[in-house]
């Protein structure tokens, strides 16, 4: 079969390039031996199916990266019949670097010109026909975007791939030509494949050249003691690069014509970074924008139009009686993440009532009926009713990151992020994290510095992920209807913005003790903003609700039946009357010590272990959390139901009698919550507590295997006790000073010496180089 290689630096639309010819057919796996994702992908159009590899975006084909000694590799050994090399059109000269070291290599290039409509949407202009006459290889102008040109490109590929391409460089005429030329026929001379480029390489002593051509280097050092640049010396690599651009700006400048007012006009990227960049607002908007995010995802009165608007709130209650109208309405507007929630609740639930119905008509017993309706499908039913906040969670920080804000956010935090021994690179793992923890590890690949990759892969998890959505939820809500105060939406994104203030502490302890090192600098090209391509957004949004669908019916299912038998059965194998005397209690009383200081361990009392199993449940898949405490609360719906005592108001009680008696987990699994906290007495601040030990312990089984899949085996185990440590002791301080107050100041004390000391050492690192 033809093999094509997309090859272009990162930024320039390859992947969307990709996707694009792809679609359905691309799998994503590991290049051998190392971690760093590979992606193929079959086009169909042409007059024979092509195989596409989507190799790692570069930007030279120097070995200074895993990503370019892969493409590098993959090109040169695997000999692919074309590389198709896409070109950001709105930043020429610096992505055909690149395309100068492909023409070096014995392989038919096509350039894919991307970008065209952006670049003529600021008046500029690139004569094609000019451009591929001086690089002497087919050039097509496309829009990855749009989808336009893709099969003029495509087609012109095909027609290349058929015909060989000998390689040239624009090196003929530097000062180092006679050099490359005597080392091209010694390489030659031993039937070196691709000989031009591994002399070009060779001469700039690259280390992979140097261990594969040592007969050849007195050659090169011959030839440099008689050699010496004005500017750079005997620095072959320095001169070759500055040939390189040289040659660039001299011969290809002539086919791009510039918008004649460009110097005084701002472009509308740089009008928008005139605001979103800005010295002083850039951070503020930032988090604006977050909160947007989350309110649009999770809030029951949007817009607070309840808040502003009393008599609407008060109708809007008496709507959400009805079961159409529970689904726009709560305490006030529901907003799009939660009338998509309700309305899958609704569904979830209307099939768990013809379940339950049809097993007893069936003449079903009653432990079948339990295990089928409560313990599978009520469990499961509560981790897919998320979904809908999940992928809109999801779309929204897609469509931050396709635009083109994503990486202005990481130019913005870069300055602060130094502070705290990262660059602002490792901004994009981390706020990939509030997505899904495994892409966000996978991603920290980019990251070059080994001790800043391990410190960006440790604090990911504190940034919580999709999963997690259903714990904070279910507590906030609970927090507000149970005690009457607070706002859930509030409690939520103060959770999400301590998660952030963890992770910056630590990163801040790492770096400055266990991990110091370098700050690597930070470099990275600020696309121009562009609309997201919908077809596209679709695609990650199917992704990952597939990700999650089939956690939900494989580790989730498992674990919910799991829980649903220990819950149920004693270690005689027989039913139990009481949930007490279960096997799942033996096993909580047996751990619930160990959660005393977090307030959710021994001073709950008899049915305290709940919260114990629930966190450890969690260590499985976040989302067992939520449908432990569901399959719990049926088993103590007894015990529950005599919860009043604790003050929670009569009316919510009622409400969760209602849930345990249709046998169905509530909407947001609030009354879950709330029966937790009936049967157990759990204190506010116990609930935060333990809202941040799942916030920041370790995460699920799978995000654990990608960060076992990143690390050596010694700093593995030392990120397990990293996360088991930080979630300790962050809920345990958590849970102090929320019951006693006057204890936040020793604990800022602590904090504070414990900063103090990392900044210390900082700078003691800092005078020593």
């Amino acid at each position: 079969m033809i093999r094509f290689a997309l090859a272009g630096n990162p930024n320039s639309g390859k992947t969307t390039l990709f996707n694009v010819l792809t679609g359905s057919t691309a799998h994503t796996g590991n290049w051998p031996g190392v971690t760093v994702d590979r992606k193929d992908g079959l086009y169909k159009k042409c007059a024979e199916p092509i195989s596409i590899v989507d190799l790692p975006g570069i930007y030279s084909l120097s070995p200074y990266t895993p990503e370019e000694v892969i493409s590098r590799n993959y090109i040169l050994d695997e000999r692919p019949d074309l590389v198709i090399n896409i070109v950001d059109a709105t930043n020429l000269e610096r992505n055909l670097y690149l395309t100068t070291q492909l023409l070096e290599i014995d392989v038919p290039v096509v350039v894919a010109l991307n970008m065209m409509d952006a670049l003529e949407k600021n008046g500029d202009h690139i004569d094609v026909e000019v451009l591929e006459e001086k690089l002497g290889v087919p050039v097509v102008e496309v829009s990855a975007l749009k989808g336009t040109g893709l099969d003029k490109l495509m087609n012109r590929a095909y027609e290349a791939c058929k015909k060989p391409r000998p390689a040239v460089t624009v090196l003929e005429n530097s000062a180092l030509r006679h050099l490359i030329g005597d080392v091209k026929i010694a390489l030659q001379s031993q039937n070196v494949p691709h000989a031009l480029f591994h002399a070009v390489k060779l001469i700039e002593l690259d280390e992979l050249e140097v261990g594969a051509h040592k007969n050849l280097l007195p050659m090169v050092e011959d030839f440099k003691k008689t050699f010496s640049d004005d500017v750079f010396g005997t620095d072959f690599e320095a001169v070759i690069a500055d040939a390189r651009y040289a040659y660039i700006t001299a011969n290809y400048s002539s086919a791009v014509h510039k918008h004649p007012h460009e110097a005084t006009e701002l472009t509308p990227s740089e009008k928008a970074d005139r605001v979103l960049t800005h010295k002083w607002f850039g951070l503020p908007l930032f988090f604006l924008i977050l909160f947007g995010v989350f309110h649009l995802t999770f809030s029951e009165n949007f817009l607070y139009l309840a808040s502003i608007f009393p008599s609407f709130g008060d109708w809007c209650e008496k709507m959400s009686a009805t079961t159409v109208g529970s689904i726009f309405f709560a305490e006030g507007l529901n907003s799009p993440g939660a009338i998509l929630f309700y309305a899958l609740d609704v569904a979830m639930g209307y099939l768990g009532d013809w379940a339950t119905a049809g097993m007893e008509s069936l003449g079903a017993s009653a432990w079948a009926v339990g295990l089928v309706c409560d313990g599978v499908l009520g469990g499961v039913f509560a981790v897919l009713s998320f979904i809908p906040q999940i992928m809109v969670l999801f779309l929204l920080f897609s469509i931050l990151e396709d635009t083109g804000y994503m990486a202005r956010v990481a130019f913005i935090l870069d300055k602060i992020l130094r502070k705290f021994g990262v660059s602002g690179r490792a901004f994009m793992p981390m706020i990939m994290g509030f997505g899904c923890s495994v892409p966000a590890i996978a991603n920290t690949r980019t990251l070059a510095d080994e001790k800043e990759r391990i410190a960006t892969i440790r604090v990911i998890p504190f940034f919580s992920c999709g999963a997690k959505v259903p714990i904070l939820t279910a507590i906030s809500g609970g927090i507000v209807m149970a005690f009457g105060i607070g706002n859930a939406d509030l409690i939520t994104y103060g959770m999400y913005l301590f998660g952030m203030v963890v992770a910056a502490v630590t990163l801040l302890l790492m770096r400055s003790t266990t991990l110091k090192g370098e700050i690597p600098p930070f470099v990275m090209e600020l696309p121009t903003y562009h609309a997201p391509r919908f077809k596209n957004l679709m695609r990650l949004l199917w992704d990952k609700a597939e990700h999650f669908i089939k956690k939900a019916f494989t580790i989730v299912l498992a674990s919910t039946i799991v829980i649903w038998f220990m819950s149920n059965f004693g270690w005689d194998w027989k039913m139990v009357s009481s949930m007490n005397d279960s096997i799942l209690a033996s096993i909580g009383k047996l751990i619930q010590p160990l959660f005393t200081p977090l307030g959710f361990g021994s001073q709950l009392g008899t049915y305290g272990w709940v919260f114990a199993v629930a966190a450890i449940t969690g260590l499985i898949a976040k989302e067992n959390v939520v449908s432990t405490f569901f399959t719990i609360a049926c088993a103590l719906s007894s015990v529950i139901m005599a919860g009043t005592a604790v003050g929670i108001p009569e009316s919510v009680m009622l409400e969760v009698q209602a849930m345990l008696a249709s046998g169905e987990g509530s909407e947001s699994g609030a009354l879950e919550a709330v029966a937790m906290i009936a049967a157990t007495g759990v204190t506010i601040p116990a609930l935060i507590s333990f809202i941040m030990f799942n916030m920041t312990t370790v995460p699920c089984f799978a995000a654990v295997a990608a960060a076992k899949a990143e690390l050596k085996q010694g700093t593995f185990k030392w990120t397990f006790l990293f996360w088991v440590a930080t979630s300790y002791v962050v809920a345990a301080v958590t849970y102090l000073v929320g019951t006693w107050w006057w204890t936040v100041f020793p604990a800022l004390g602590a904090l504070a010496l414990a900063v103090v000391y990392a900044l210390i050492l900082s700078k003691e690192k800092k005078k020593t180089k």
